[in-house]
This record gives structure tokens, C-alpha cells and sequence, in this order.
């Protein structure tokens, strides 16, 4: 006898490290990027996950030139989408934070 039991699609794979090298790209000369962390995320319509980066840049970045950067920048994912990036300064330097969801 065969049974038929409905699966739910497989999930796209997490985009973290892909993340991780666009962003290494996309920094100043100098800088340097920290141990990073992911958080699950989900709100009643979306799954996704928060991508924690801490960095430090040279001495003379403009911050606000950074942020326009990563803000402006097209960020190619294979099943997820960049939903909101934030860079807030932090003790030591400051911290990147990339909201991506599942497409």
C-alpha cells in the first residue's frame, strides 16, 4: 500500500555566511569585522533571522557614509531578502545589524 503524506517545502538554506562575505566586500579599507551571531526572527507574516556583525572602522569613517552604503546596496540572496540593515554605534566600535527573510 502507498501513502501519501504531504511535506512542507524544503526551507531555503540560511544566508548568514553569504551575508558575512557581501559585507566584508563592502567595508572600508581597514576595518574589521568581528565574531558574528544570528537570531531566529519571525513575525506573523515572515520568517527569517537578524544577523548581528560587530566592527570596527578606521580612524575618519564617516559613519553616515556606511550606512547609505549598506543601506543602498542590492543584496543578491538565493531565497531571502534583505528587509532592513542598521548600524548603531557600540562600546568598541559599532555593530551591523542585517534583517533578511525568507523570499
Amino acid at each position: 500500500m502507498i501513502r501519501w503524506s504531504p511535506t512542507a517545502p524544503a526551507r531555503p538554506a540560511c544566508p548568514h555566511r553569504r551575508i558575512a562575505r557581501l559585507l566584508t566586500r563592502l567595508l572600508p579599507p581597514g576595518s574589521q569585522l568581528g565574531a558574528s551571531t544570528m537570531r531566529p526572527w519571525a513575525s506573523a507574516n515572515f520568517v527569517g533571522a537578524r544577523h548581528l556583525f560587530p566592527l570596527t572602522l578606521p580612524a575618519g569613517t564617516a559613519l553616515t557614509d556606511l550606512s547609505a552604503r549598506l543601506a543602498a546596496f542590492d543584496w543578491r540572496l538565493a531565497g531571502h531578502i534583505v528587509a532592513d540593515v542598521a548600524v548603531e554605534p557600540q562600546p568598541g566600535g559599532l555593530r551591523v545589524e542585517i534583517l533578511s527573510v525568507e523570499d
